[in-house]
């Protein structure tokens, strides 16, 4: 018999308006004895049944919600409807046929809650980021191999977030077979390769890919600064769309490799358009700006500052250090009176929109520049925010001109 989670009085709301989670101090009892992963009912305080999803006790979000159709199950068919509803929409996103990398699955906005999927080419590769989905991992396999036949389901279970669920780091070759070593996507028509074995994240930043289109529009003739660069994609973008020069800065020697390889593959001579700086880009930065370098467009994409909100006063702390030398490092405006870019981002969920703008500005006033937001940058529309759940959201970006 399925257990019943009772909330506290005046608890009930998130669940009514369909927030996916459960924190565990809106539990007021329960009746059964759910064990860790079990699918679990919840009810208000009056007993009346809300919602249903997967307990675990070890995490504060306690349940995450699946469905608020009390006549559904939640068992092998429902996690294939899901996923299949998943890639009906990415197909009506219609993304153009030189672009075959994309989110396919995207957690909680897509109604399959610490589930993630990314598509590249003929592979999937998946994360069980909770213990619930961890719990059916193969059932889940089973649905993603039966509804989009792919070549092979790599694995990439090992982001952080699965201690915080009482699990293991997992990665590896989950079922079929594994992708060639030499591995590579397009993106708008570029080539990129791509470890899906052993690189940051599920191989590759999907979720920038309408940005660098974005900033790269701006990049003909420009000095570029591609800092936190990973393989360089910012860095190829802008020099297929005429960059003078580009220069990469990242902490990863094997990451500036993969940039190295990604300008060949693309055409570009890696010795004569771009240069790549290894270094804990904080002090990279602050060397260029002390032997005077200058640059026509910066792009700063770092990874997460803030994991919990007890990061969250250090984390704005660094982006707002990182934005100073930035707009420091930006040029004046050419002869021609056109005024230098700046193209910085947050992945932060913690860090909203909002904050992120002031920390911007409070760097531009300590930089002595002024600066003019000509685009907000988001997620790409395979990311998609669920209404209900804001907290899908968190990639946000501004692309500022200097003036």
């Amino acid at each position: 018999m399925t257990a019943t989670l009772y909330l506290r009085p005046g608890k009930e709301k998130p669940v009514r308006q369909r927030h996916p989670w459960v924190f565990s101090g809106a539990i007021g009892r329960t009746t059964g004895d759910p064990a860790a992963g079990d699918i679990v009912d919840v009810a208000d305080a009056d007993g009346a049944w809300l919602a249903r999803g997967y307990f675990n006790p070890r995490s504060q979000i306690v349940v995450r919600l699946l469905t608020w159709d009390r006549h559904e199950a939640v068992d092998a068919d429902f996690w294939r409807r899901r996923l299949a509803a998943a890639g009906a929409g990415r197909a009506e996103l219609r993304l153009e046929p030189q672009t075959t990398a994309y989110r396919l699955a995207y957690a909680e906005s897509d109604g399959v809650a610490g589930l993630v999927v990314d598509r590249y080419g003929d592979w999937l590769v998946v994360q069980f980021l909770t213990l619930g989905v961890d719990a059916r991992r193969a059932e889940i396999l089973a649905a993603l191999q039966a509804e989009f036949r792919p070549a092979g389901i790599v694995e990439r279970s090992d982001a952080a977030v699965r201690r915080q669920e009482g699990l293991p780091l997992r990665s590896g070759l989950a079922a079929g077979r594994a992708p060639d070593a030499r591995f590579e996507i397009r993106e708008h028509g570029l080539r990129f390769p791509v470890d899906l074995l052993g690189g940051q994240k599920t191989g590759f930043y999907v979720d920038q890919r309408e940005n660098r289109r974005i900033v790269a529009a701006h990049a003909a003739g420009k000095r570029v600064l591609n800092a936190f660069s990973f393989t360089g994609a910012f860095g190829v973008y802008a020099l297929a769309a005429g960059a003078a020069h580009v220069t990469n800065v990242d902490s990863s020697y094997d990451a500036l490799a993969g940039a190295e390889a990604a300008l060949r593959l693309n055409g570009f001579d890696p010795d004569a358009q771009a240069e790549g700086i290894a270094g804990d880009v904080f002090q990279v930065l602050r060397a260029l700006r002390d032997e005077g370098r200058q640059f026509d467009l910066v792009i700063l994409d770092p990874p997460k500052f803030a994991r919990n909100k007890a990061e969250l006063e250090a984390a704005t702390r660094g982006y707002k250090d990182i934005n100073l030398l930035g707009l420091k490092l930006l040029a004046r405006a050419d002869a021609a009176g056109a005024a230098p870019l700046l193209a910085t981002f947050s992945c932060s969920g913690l860090v909203t929109a909002d904050l992120f703008q002031k920390i911007v500005f409070g760097a531009s006033a300590d930089a002595g520049r002024d600066a003019q937001i000509i685009a907000r940058l988001h997620q790409g529309p395979d990311h998609p925010v669920l209404l209900s759940f804001p907290e899908g959201e968190y990639l946000k970006g501004l692309l500022a001109r200097a003036v």
